[in-house]
């Protein structure tokens, strides 16, 4: 079965406004595995096109990609799982390991059973994670993203201030391996659907 994001989280147009669309009462510093969801303000065709299934970047989207992959180099306790810039969109899975920053375990936050261990998303040389290192929640690693990427596509464009992404952002908490691996081959898939995907703006209507 396709993973279909309507069934997993809000549609898109509530991230325009300033509700909250987080799980209430729920910690997004514990370790776990979230699959996250970024859309550009108003939509806009920002990050390049897809080519016969393949997308393909431009400047803009490089700087997306190079800043995603920032987090895991800044800061110890995440890792990345997949991910994909569309041309108006983002898709990526996130980690935030346990507190031995190592990334041996990515316990599910709400399920005992363990998200496995890929090496090609553990950070290289990953330093412990102490008082001095606290893990900040997703919203404030989502945050750091949207603000770096925001701040350099501004830079390179000449348009300081302008907002590169809409307010919010969706997430959903994988919450085992079979959810991981259905969301990753949905991430994946992507740029192959886009003729059909609701955020392309200019598909063709169902007939």
């Amino acid at each position: 079965m396709k993973f279909d994001p309507k069934t997993h989280h809000r549609p898109f147009a509530s991230a325009q406004g300033r509700r909250s669309i987080r799980l209430k009462g729920y910690d997004y510093r514990q370790a776990g595995g979230y699959f996250v969801t970024l859309v550009t303000q108003g939509r806009e065709m920002l990050f390049g096109e897809v080519v016969n299934g393949e997308m393909e970047l431009n400047d803009f989207g490089k700087i997306v990609a190079e800043t995603w992959q920032w987090l895991e180099t800044q800061y110890p306790y995440v890792a990345l799982g997949e991910w994909t810039v569309m041309p108006n969109h983002f898709h990526g899975i996130i980690f935030i390991l346990d507190d031995d920053g190592r990334g041996g375990s990515r316990t599910a936050p709400t399920n005992p059973q363990t998200v496995p261990t890929d090496p090609q998303t553990v950070p290289a040389n990953p330093q412990p994670i102490t008082d001095a290192v606290k893990r900040k929640p997703l919203g404030r690693l989502i945050g750091a993203f949207k603000t770096v990427s925001t701040k350099h596509i501004n830079v390179a464009r000449h348009t300081e201030g302008t907002m590169v992404w809409q307010r919010n952002y969706y997430e959903h908490i994988l919450r085992n391996e079979t959810e991981l691996n259905r969301i990753t081959r949905y991430i994946e898939s992507n740029p192959a659907r886009w003729a059909d995907d609701n955020e392309n703006l200019s598909r063709k209507p169902n007939p």
